[in-house]
């Protein structure tokens, strides 16, 4: 399983990535090890979702990452919430 997560830092920047095992993600942005942009701050995770292939999370990082803060923040919300994050294909 593969993951897309977005962490924010305590000046509230956030950073979407993908990771098959995102807590050990966040325990290396935190060390500063990892992304440049990741090495300022402390990280928690404000999102995930889970995908069965790498390909799969990374399609959904490069969608999130083009959208604008506040889609991002839309979206961290229903996260939260426990509501649908993903928009699921429709068999034919």
């Amino acid at each position: 399983m593969f993951f897309v997560y977005m962490i924010r830092n305590n000046w509230n920047r956030l950073y979407v990535g993908t990771s098959s095992n995102p807590e050990k993600r966040l325990s290396d942005h935190n060390k500063k090890q990892g992304a440049y942009f990741t090495k300022t701050g402390v990280f928690h995770i404000v999102f995930k979702e889970e995908y069965p292939t790498l390909r799969e999370a990374r399609q959904r990082e490069v969608q999130i990452k083009k959208w604008s803060r506040v889609k991002k923040d839309v979206l961290i919300e229903r996260h939260k919430k426990g509501l649908p994050t993903k928009i699921e294909k429709k068999e034919d």
